[in-house]
């Protein structure tokens, strides 16, 4: 019988997420699982157009750095890695773990889940959810990825892999998967998986559960933020789950923390879609057990939905920008004076044009401040163009006000990014077959 209960812990919360507190986590926290959720719906579009450059590129650019440092924890502490760091090329990044086992003389099985990209099995009539429009009348389409469920990855743990490695998995599934696999659960026990989803959801956002994007000075404390540890959680065999954090690392699990982040990016807290389960979350219940422990249970759930969610990625021309700064006495006039010049001057040629005053008007559109006499201000002009050229003309208009501007314009800057657009779809499921791919490294062996 597998062990009971069974620890979960987070590795990551995105792509760029820090590495130490992962580390120290593997190191100390006595886990079954580490699970890296690396990927959101303009990561995964922004890591197609690196593969399309370079077909030995589209993985996650931390990749390689986790890895160097994870994997001798992984071999001394004996848990199991599951990760969506493979991104637009998960062949690819577990080739390149591959070769960094071979380095450190480390054996290892990289299971490799492939299947979610459905560029190539998309039709560009079907409509988008956001619009209704096709999606082939968004752009030039760059990707194509189906959110995959817990069963995609099933088979990958069945191996026996110390990593799993996917491309676009739904967040909270990369963590369902590990628990269906160690308990067993069946694929129709939608209350369990419910659960489990619920547990996966509470624990993708990492250092969100223990006070990070939580913190307000005078509000909300949270202790030690500069060594916020992250999270795990201890689940049973009915998927009820008690979250911790390790007790000298920095933060809080509580209810407060708990609360916010079960109820993150919920649209319907009574049916939370995912593809295992229709998840209803106002049954949960938690419960402070402890210090820095919470318990977890009572989600309810129904039958997964009929179709997968697509994300899809197009080619949205380019965006523009310049910033300037004026401060001291009068800045804010004289940052209003500046923005008038450059509406002037590109307003005509640029319809969408954005000017925005940092510090008073970019985040609400106006100043909430009675007195609006702020010290400094910057400001900000951004606008889209089909080309890249015609994107440079922004910043070298903001650029030109040093000497044609307002008085004390200093700090200028100029940009020019390529836009990527995101549109959502669906797709029957039986045209997404997905298919594990194993590579191994044992002392002189080639990689199979």
């Amino acid at each position: 019988m597998p062990k009971s209960p069974l620890r979960v812990g987070t590795g990551a919360a995105f792509s760029g997420d820090r590495i130490d507190a992962a580390l120290v986590l593997a190191e100390r926290g006595n886990l079954d699982f580490q699970v890296f959720e690396c990927l959101a719906e303009r990561t995964i579009a922004l890591a197609q157009l690196r593969k399309r450059k370079d077909p030995g590129e589209g993985y996650d650019p931390l990749l390689e750095r986790r890895m160097e440092r994870l994997l001798p924890l992984l071999a001394r502490r004996h848990f199991r890695v599951i990760t969506s760091m493979g991104a637009a090329n998960p062949l690819a990044a577990a080739e390149a773990v591959i070769g960094i086992a071979r380095h450190l003389e480390l054996s290892l099985k990289v299971a490799v889940v492939t299947g979610d990209d459905v560029l190539d099995r998309l039709d560009r009539a079907t409509p988008a959810l956001e619009t209704g429009q096709p999606i082939g009348a968004a752009g030039p389409l760059v990707s194509a990825n189906a959110y995959l469920g817990a069963d995609a990855l099933l088979p990958a743990l069945e191996s026996g892999a110390d990593v799993v490695i996917s491309g676009r998995v739904a967040d909270p599934s990369l963590f369902l998967a590990a628990i269906v696999h160690h308990y067993g659960w069946p694929l129709d026990d939608f209350d369990r998986l419910a659960r489990g989803t619920s547990i996966g959801h509470l624990l993708e956002c990492a250092g969100q559960l223990t006070g990070g994007y939580f913190a307000e000075p005078g509000y909300k404390e949270v202790p030690d933020m500069a060594h916020l540890g992250f999270p795990f959680a201890d689940v049973d065999a009915q998927g009820n789950a008690v979250l911790g954090k390790l007790e000298d690392t920095g933060g809080r699990i509580d209810l407060a923390t708990a609360k916010e982040q079960l109820l993150y990016e919920v649209t319907d807290p009574r049916a939370y879609v995912t593809p295992d389960v229709i998840a209803d979350f106002t049954t949960v219940m938690l419960r402070e057990s402890g210090p820095n422990r919470v318990e977890v249970r009572g989600a309810k759930g129904h039958s997964r939905p009929a179709r997968l969610k697509v994300s899809v990625g197009y080619l949205a021309g380019y965006v523009g920008e310049g910033e300037i700064a004026y401060a001291g006495t009068n800045a804010l006039p004289r940052a209003r004076l500046a923005g008038e010049i450059m509406r002037e001057r590109l307003g005509g040629e640029f319809p969408d044009l954005r000017v925005d005053l940092i510090g008073s008007t970019s985040l609400h559109g106006r100043s909430y401040d009675a007195a609006e006499r702020p010290y400094e201000v910057r400001l900000r002009i951004a606008a889209r163009a089909a080309t890249a050229e015609r994107a440079m003309i922004i910043g070298e208009e903001v650029e030109a006000l040093y000497t044609n501007g307002p008085g004390g314009g200093g700090g200028a800057r100029k940009y020019v990014h390529e836009q990527i657009g995101i549109v959502s779809t669906l797709i029957e499921r039986d045209r997404v077959p997905t298919k594990v791919i194993i590579r191994e490294w044992s002392g002189n062996a080639k990689a199979a």
